[in-house]
């Protein structure tokens, strides 16, 4: 049987440590997992040290996700993204970045309540999780805008790409109270990675923030894509053609 008194290292299974040195007491990390919904084997059934490791799985797997829409959350995105970059260095294959924000969100929070906007928010995060592929990641960056990542994406669909995820959502109705549904729509940014390049993730999220941008001022419900063919490799790029990998810097 364990103890909730005990106090359990925040590791992973790697022994990579999130907050250098940091314990959370066993009581505390068990709350948090059975709030999330998380499914703990019974400590008899797997024995005590499978069962701890379990324990820390599940920290580890909360400290990556989204508590409200449980997709990555931003730092999980960051590192995928950066990963990606260097990918895209050595490989020269074209990968692509999303950058997708639900149109008017405020309005829907201040007509039908935060409830309501959470339930949107859940909505569209089970349209986007639907329409990627398993080597892809989706993430909540933060408030109403949300990110994707798309490896080996080829530039000639990526507006196809956008587009199916832009009608999704708009083809959505979210029950807000019982009777009562709301559609949304989202405006969609994307650029592809420059390939054969030492890029940065910030830089990349720049020009698909760019495209959301344009999207939004176009009057929204729009998917834009920057063309890869035509993309500006900015100086600052070039100088990182041979430079250290974004992905260790990171870690």
């Amino acid at each position: 049987m364990h103890s909730d008194s005990a106090a359990l290292p925040l590791s992973d299974l790697h022994g990579h440590t999130p907050v250098d040195g940091a314990e959370v007491p066993l009581d505390v990390a068990l709350q948090l997992l059975r709030h999330a919904g998380y499914d703990l084997p019974a400590p008899e059934a797997v024995g005590k040290d499978a069962w701890l490791l379990s324990v820390v799985a599940g920290l580890c797997e909360l400290s990556s996700r989204d508590p409200l829409t449980g997709l990555a959350n931003r730092r999980q995105f960051e590192l995928a993204l950066a990963r990606e970059v260097d990918r895209v260095a050595r490989t020269g294959e074209s990968a692509m970045v999303l950058m997708i924000d639900i149109d008017h969100f405020k309005k829907i929070n201040d007509t039908h309540g935060h409830a309501a906007g959470d339930l949107v928010l859940k909505a569209v995060a089970l349209v986007l999780q639907d329409c990627i592929r398993p080597m892809d990641t989706v993430a909540r960056f933060g408030g109403e805008e949300f990110a994707m990542v798309l490896p080996n994406c080829a530039p000639g669909f990526g507006h196809a790409v956008a587009e199916r995820i832009r009608l999704e959502v708009q083809n959505l109705a979210v029950p807000v109270v019982p009777g009562r549904e709301i559609s949304v729509t989202v405006s969609i940014g994307g650029a592809f990675a420059p390939q054969w390049v030492r890029s940065s993730a910030p830089l990349w999220l720049e020009r698909a923030d760019q495209k959301l941008y344009q999207a939004k001022a176009g009057g929204r419900n729009q998917a834009h894509v920057e063309q890869p063919l035509v993309a500006p490799v900015s100086a600052e790029e070039r100088g990182m053609l041979f430079g250290t990998s974004t992905f260790q810097e990171l870690e």
